[in-house]
């Protein structure tokens, strides 16, 4: 018996009841499946959409008035908290009336005035 490519595929199953007929099964071969209802999109999905907007982190002033427990009239009277902006006034932000205030002048060349 010549072997084809068909052949190579189909194998004969043990004789029926029947002696006239030959029943050939075919091997299955090792295929991924495909879900199906379940698409795959490709690419971004933002593409074309404008950027979601940053949440506004708080300053470290305002982190450190929150650790120290002080509401904006306790601002002026609070002795760490003057020597924090004395020290860091060139810095970080500090509110302009606070340093008014305390009689505390940046220097022109952090302050980004030209």
């Amino acid at each position: 018996m010549k072997s084809t490519s068909a052949q190579t595929y189909l194998q004969p199953l043990l004789p029926l009841s029947e002696p006239c007929r030959t029943a050939y099964h075919q091997v299955t071969m090792a295929r991924t499946i495909a879900l199906t209802g379940v698409r795959r999109r490709r690419g971004n999905p933002n593409w074309g959409h404008p950027p979601l907007p940053l949440r506004a982190l708080p300053t470290e002033f305002e982190i450190l008035v929150k650790r120290l427990g002080l509401t904006k009239p306790q601002y002026v009277s609070s002795a760490e908290l003057k020597r924090w902006c004395e020290h860091n006034r060139n810095r970080v932000y500090v509110p302009e009336w606070l340093l008014e205030a305390w009689g505390i002048e940046v220097e022109a060349i952090f302050s980004g005035v030209a």
